[in-house]
């Protein structure tokens, strides 16, 4: 089992690890001695580190020195990324990898043949003159190219570095040139645009792949699919192996760039030490089963979560990665999962929204009887899955039929029918969302991470979750509540194999995210329960200090009235050094193939303004007419919201509608908003 192989690597203790004889390799010694490398045999494998004093680092071809401990899961002996895919290939090289389509039809990759063209494209890599420790930027939609593409630059001594699709020309170039990008892979002639508007601007830029269809126009930089994989075919063997043999398992490999807050986003430094120790240990937890699991990747793979989860835990667990269409998100998504019937699934929170408000909109429109059955069949699905969740195991009286006329065929109807699980990350999510789905007996669990963890570090089991907490620590690692406050609400911080190496070229920002002890601070505000499940209960920098001196964490305010009011999209709480709080609020709407939102109202808000009589179809028409159903439906959960409130000060006393939802594209999530964008927000007031 993945349980049995992943302690099978335990050291007696970190002695073992021969207490790295040489001189200090850290960034803080100019005069370093070149490193000697110290082996780490056990039975099953042979690990080999760079020797190395801190436990962190901010440049590219220094180590740090792992969290490991003398037994149990951190003991493990570290692996590095080719090591984890050698092990994979050897026990289930004809076993299917990665599966795409083309023409309609599947086409499978084994573990095998995924081996060998990630060798093919290190070897294009090296030759087209790739450096140790530099980057290989990858912009485009998931694909097994996007997978080879990334271990591949690995095998060959790059940082692999994912770019958001959605990124602009200007923030694209920011990435690959903070990364020292050699070479940049992209998707198509759309994204090869917005690198050609920038490419005078990379100095350190080698050449440019395409992936999917052929370039328009030829330049001696630029390669088609075929011309890269073709392009290594000279490189020696012996020189990949040597290479591969470089590798060390404390060193950096990946680079996972974060939106940040405030000023340009940061390269999270992970190690093979992270991704693979995360990795073996999240498909031990999770219970996967080595050969027979199945997922689909659709979620953006430069966001820590979706490359864990799409990349890593499937190469630990020889699982069939399947790709979905690249229009996944506007709907094709659920084609793709009654195709495939994963065995395990992971959504942000707004895929469980999208899933909910179709079926709710579909609901809507159903003959009285069935919409009678499906709401009695969902009352016993809550009780159940609520029962089951506290270990009491009530089943109640009518939920075997219900089970046959609902809960079988909404499972099925999503592709779900096979899921082992179904997960949640990257995220808040709303009580509501979960509730629905538990009625519809699919639990949603919630994990919490970050990308500086290398993606989860808390995660919840079907056997071991509760409705809004984020789980329990994975094994091997730790949390504590900083600082906690009379309700026990303190700062959550990470200790653990899985925590990063640093931020690349930042040491001022790495310093304020790791204290001396190596404990990574998070930002995040939360409290544990008797049974150490952990809530998130706020973010520290979002607290809002009112003109009274009360602090009030806007979070758990502005969730209470989204789901009190179900036609709310976002609601921001607005306060700091003011006298009473107020909040602006958007409605949820339609959003375009560019993920822009529209003027038009999504089904769940139209089928609210039907329940509420009235007769319109967009956002402007509401705010225009000032509606009285919508404006009263929402004071009147507002006063819900109020009536439970600790003080007077945690009050909201003036809101008003927006007349465009928050976005990304926009400005108002991802970052903060600066301040002449915030001044003209709060002027709606």
């Amino acid at each position: 089992t993945a349980l049995t192989s992943l302690l099978s690597f335990g050291v007696s203790s970190e002695a073992d690890l021969s207490l790295m004889a040489g001189k200090c390799s850290c960034s803080c010694c100019p005069n370093a001695e070149e490193p000697k490398a110290v082996p780490l045999s056990t039975a099953n494998v042979v690990a080999t580190l760079t020797p190395a004093d801190q436990l962190w680092t901010t440049s590219r071809d220094k180590a740090v020195r792992l969290r490991m401990e003398g037994s149990g899961w951190a003991s493990e002996t570290p692996v590095t990324v080719h090591q984890l895919f050698w092990e994979t290939v050897a026990n289930y090289g004809e076993y299917p990898a990665l599966a795409s389509k083309e023409e309609g039809q599947w086409v499978t990759l084994t573990w095998r043949q995924y081996y060998e063209q990630c060798r093919a494209a290190a070897k294009s890599f090296l030759k087209l003159g790739l450096k140790r420790y530099n980057g290989v930027g990858i912009l485009g939609f998931n694909s097994p190219e996007w997978f080879i593409s990334d271990i591949g630059c690995i095998l060959a001594g790059g940082l692999a570095t994912g770019i958001y699709t959605t990124n602009s020309p200007e923030a694209c170039q920011y990435v690959a040139a903070h990364c020292t990008a050699n070479i940049l892979v992209v998707e198509n002639q759309k994204q090869l645009d917005k690198i050609l508007q920038v490419k005078d601007q990379l100095p350190h830029l080698k050449a440019i792949v395409q992936y999917k269809g052929e370039l328009k126009k030829k330049a001696p930089f630029l390669y088609t699919w075929a011309e890269f994989m073709k392009f290594g075919e000279d490189v020696p063997e012996e020189q990949l192996d040597a290479v591969i043999d470089s590798l060390r398992a404390n060193e950096c490999c990946t680079l996972i760039y974060t939106s940040g807050t405030t000023g340009n986003p940061k390269g999270v430094m992970l190690s093979h030490d992270n991704l693979t120790w995360t990795a073996r240990s999240a498909a031990a937890i999770v219970n996967t089963v080595s050969g027979e699991e199945k997922v689909v990747s659709y979620l953006p793979l430069s966001h820590v979560a979706a490359q864990v989860f799409d990349m890593w835990i499937c190469m630990s667990s020889a699982a069939t990665t399947y790709f979905a269409e690249p229009d996944a998100l506007k709907g094709s998504l659920v084609t793709t999962l009654k195709e495939v019937h994963p065995t395990y699934f992971l959504g942000v929170p707004r895929v469980w929204e999208k899933m909910q408000e179709k079926m709710k909109s579909v609901g809507a429109k159903a003959p009285p009887l069935r919409k009678k059955v499906a709401d009695w069949a969902k009352s016993i699905g809550l009780r159940y899955t609520y029962s089951a969740m506290t270990g009491e195991n009530a089943v109640p009286w009518g939920f075997t039929l219900a089970n046959g006329l609902v809960f079988k065929k909404v499972r099925a109807a999503l592709g779900l029918d096979n899921c082992k699980a179904c997960f949640t990350g990257a995220a808040p999510i709303t009580k509501d969302t979960l509730e629905y789905f538990m009625s519809l007996n699919i639990p949603v669990l919630e994990n919490y991470g970050m990308s500086e963890s290398s993606g989860p570090h808390t995660v919840s089991l079907n056997s071991d979750y509760r409705i809004t907490s984020c789980g329990k620590v994975i094994p091997g690692s730790k949390v504590k509540l900083d600082n906690p406050d009379k309700d026990g609400n303190g700062e959550i911080c990470f200790l653990g194999r899985n925590v990063f190496m640093g931020y690349l070229d930042m040491p001022d920002k790495t310093v304020e995210a790791l204290d001396e002890d190596g404990w990574l601070h998070s930002g995040d505000l939360g409290r544990n329960d008797e049974q150490d499940f952990l809530y998130i209960t706020g973010r520290i920098k979002e607290l809002i200090i009112t003109a009274g001196g009360e602090n009030i964490p806007p979070v758990p305010i502005e969730d209470a009235l989204k789901s009190e009011v179900p036609i709310i999209s976002n609601a921001m709480l607005i306060g700091d050094k003011l006298k009473f709080l107020s909040m602006l609020l958007t409605l949820k709407c339609v959003t375009d193939d560019n993920g822009e939102p529209t003027d038009e109202l999504s089904p769940e808000a139209l089928d609210f303004c039907r329940q509420h009589g009235i007769a319109v179809t967009k956002v402007s028409e509401i705010i225009a007419n000032k509606e009285p159903a919508v404006y009263n439906a929402i004071q009147e959960g507002l006063n819900r919201v109020n009536a439970k409130a600790r003080s007077n000060a945690q009050k909201v006393q003036k809101w008003v509608i927006l007349e465009r939802d928050f976005s990304v594209c926009g400005g108002e999530l991802g970052e903060f908003l600066i301040n002449s964008e915030f001044d003209q927000l709060k002027d709606k007031l």
